[in-house]
């Protein structure tokens, strides 16, 4: 029999990703709605123990990667206790946040075996990325990040690229990997509710490359059978850099990846307009595998059978989901 986990595609899902919280301390414009943003009440999250119940079941079921996410996933009261109680799983467990307070959790990351660590910069030039977080928290990141390098951890720095606002930059972030052991990420803008998205903003994976060439001379690294993003590494370099190339050229044959929000809901696809309520029937007492086995067959083979493929076709206006900071990246 296969595993609950297994789409009606072949696709076996051993990546969790589990938001936290969907608060955050920062305010950025592509995450979130630029107004009318309601936080989650505190009896709607998961708690401490029922979101380790449900990790355990997906770790049962063949589960090998677990992702904090958030909002801000260190911003929640009870993040040090999560972390501690995943980290006696045997997965892989991996954090996305915005460095704004990782220097309080590197002991706990150390002490769970936690080495990965993504994250999230869009700007290395202060009045942009002002612009982007509408917060003024720039140097503590970069500080965070360097910090997390010379303790051995492994370092992504995520930058979302959008036209007309950071895709200058690109260039600079790749240069900081020149002496450091940073794996640059470079996103390609998504459409989420109340996030303002257009086509015209998105700079493709072929665009990046062109805005790099004048400057560096790269390889392309090898892929894993699973991985979002496409890498390469400039000569001579100690770190590398990589584009997740969602809109231009998905990678949905070989997704393994679920996630489940800090309310409990289980999202077969960042773009799903569907989420299954594994809190509620958890909390009532029922059948929770049936629910992961019929969210994970109802699975759409692209895109959350909501994207065109050609993202210049998707209307932003007619997809049905929730803003990125409510679902945890």
């Amino acid at each position: 029999m296969a595993s609950i986990l297994t789409d009606r595609h072949g696709r076996f899902h051993d990546y969790l990703r589990i938001s936290l919280t969907d608060a955050c301390n920062l305010r950025c414009q592509y995450c979130m709605p630029v107004e009318d943003m309601h936080f989650m009440n505190r009896s709607e999250l998961m708690t401490v123990d029922e979101l380790d119940t449900l990790a355990g079941l997906f770790v049962r079921h063949g589960v090998r990667k677990i992702r904090l996410t958030g909002g801000e996933p260190l911003v929640r009261k009870e993040a040090a206790e999560i972390i501690e109680r995943l980290g006696r799983y045997p997965v892989t467990l991996a954090i996305t946040t915005n460095g704004v307070l990782v220097d309080r959790f590197v002991d706990v990351f150390q002490r769970v075996g936690l080495r990965s660590v993504n994250v999230s910069l869009d700007s290395l030039d202060p009045t942009v990325n002002q612009m982007i977080t509408r917060r003024d928290h720039l140097q503590i990141v970069v500080e965070q990040i360097e910090q997390l390098v010379a303790r051995g951890f492994h370092v992504k720095v995520n930058m979302v690229v959008m036209k007309g606002v950071n895709e200058f930059e690109v260039g600079d972030f790749v240069a900081w990997s020149k002496d450091l052991p940073l794996h640059i990420r470079f996103i390609e803008y998504m459409p989420f509710d109340g996030n303002g998205w257009s086509s015209a903003q998105v700079t493709t994976h072929q665009q990046i490359l062109e805005l790099l060439e004048d400057r560096f001379v790269f390889d392309k690294l090898q892929d894993g059978p699973n991985d979002t993003a496409r890498a390469y590494r400039v000569k001579g370099y100690r770190g590398t850099f990589a584009v997740i190339s969602t809109m231009s050229q998905p990678f949905c044959e070989t997704c393994n990846r679920i996630r489940l929000t800090a309310d409990g809901k289980l999202k077969n696809c960042l773009f799903s307009s569907g989420e299954t309520d594994l809190l509620t029937a958890l909390r009532a007492g029922q059948d929770v595998e049936s629910l992961i086995r019929d969210t994970l067959l109802a699975k759409h083979a692209r895109l959350g059978g909501q994207l065109a493929d050609d993202y210049h076709l998707t209307d932003p206006d007619t997809l049905q989901n929730r803003s990125m900071i409510a679902i945890g990246g």
